[in-house]
């Protein structure tokens, strides 16, 4: 009986053994991706500007503007990812987007906010709408053109651009300063982010979203009020959705589901599905297509038509 016992031990040590091996192998995958950012430094116009100051945080954005500015110009928001709970907002694979952005006439805002499991959702929602309203309060100073805003962002970048898009006029997610102030933005750009929390997901996917929000059973209430599908109707700002074939971080499948639910609402929208793209539009089985370049000039003929 005791050896018995002993050859469970063992048997279970090794099934452990080789579950923590797969589980490292998996983060670094998810790690070889997230180090595929572009590389690229970018020197903002105006840095480090204090936007608001949450729970006594202070919250940083970053301004880039055209090389030949207006008067004012029509501003655009960037919200960087790392997966709730990392990332800056002078790095993420929308950053390579801005120069293209700037090209077109656009401001562009950078901005950071808190990150999880420090600060709970919804903090990172609250503070990307305060950013919105700092910018509308403070248009004259910053010459801006506010009167209608776009906003994008990659993976949970993504998601909280998404969240900001459908979310005008929800009390809990206002929160902070500049309340007078509209939260509204006009143009979303969703790239490669999750849009539903309760979906059936991978190994991987859970291990984020229990780091992140602390559980990740798909009948969590949080993981549902976290979902921007959850907030679809009717009237939501136009969206251009992004998605890389390929990407084994955030399935597919988030988008598509995402755009039906905004055709079925009634909404403008678009979803262009990236050949050979894994997460962050990465290479995977042979050269993206469209290419990086034309992705930020679809971009921008999104924000033009809806923007300008």
């Amino acid at each position: 009986m005791k050896k018995a016992f002993l050859w469970i031990g063992v048997a279970a040590g090794i099934v452990l053994c080789g579950l923590t091996i797969l589980g490292w192998s998996w983060l670094r995958q998810y790690q070889a991706l997230k180090d595929n950012e572009p590389e690229i430094v970018l020197v903002p116009d105006v840095a480090d500007i204090t936007y608001c100051t949450m729970d006594g945080v202070p919250l940083q954005m970053d301004m880039y503007y055209p090389q030949n500015p207006e008067a004012f110009n029509q501003v655009l928001v960037y919200i960087h990812g790392g997966s709730f709970t990392g990332g800056d907002k002078r790095k993420g694979s929308g950053i390579i987007d801005i120069p293209a952005m700037n090209s077109r006439g656009y401001a562009v805002a950078a901005i950071n906010y808190r990150l999880m499991p420090d600060h709970p959702f919804p903090a990172e929602v609250q503070d990307a709408k305060c950013a919105i309203r700092f910018l509308r309060a403070y248009a004259e100073e910053y010459r801006l053109r506010t009167d209608k805003i776009g906003i994008w962002g990659g993976s949970a970048g993504g998601h909280l651009a998404a969240m900001i898009g459908l979310t005008s006029g929800t009390a809990e997610f206002e929160s902070g300063e500049y309340l007078e102030q509209s939260s509204k933005v006009d143009a979303v750009v969703e790239m490669f982010g999750p849009t539903d929390l309760t979906m059936p997901m991978g190994w991987l996917q859970r291990l984020l979203l229990r780091r992140a929000f602390g559980t990740d059973d798909p009948q969590s209430e949080l993981l549902r009020k976290a979902s921007p599908v959850q907030y679809i109707q009717p009237e939501a700002p136009p969206f251009l959705i992004l998605h890389g074939e390929q990407d084994s971080a955030v399935p597919l499948e988030q988008a598509q589901v995402f755009y039906q639910k905004l055709v079925e609402g009634g909404n403008t929208v678009s979803l262009l599905t990236v050949k050979n793209a894994n997460h962050n539009f990465k290479p995977t089985g042979g050269a993206i297509e469209p290419s990086r370049q034309e992705i930020s000039a679809s971009m921008a003929d999104f924000f033009d038509r809806w923007l300008k």
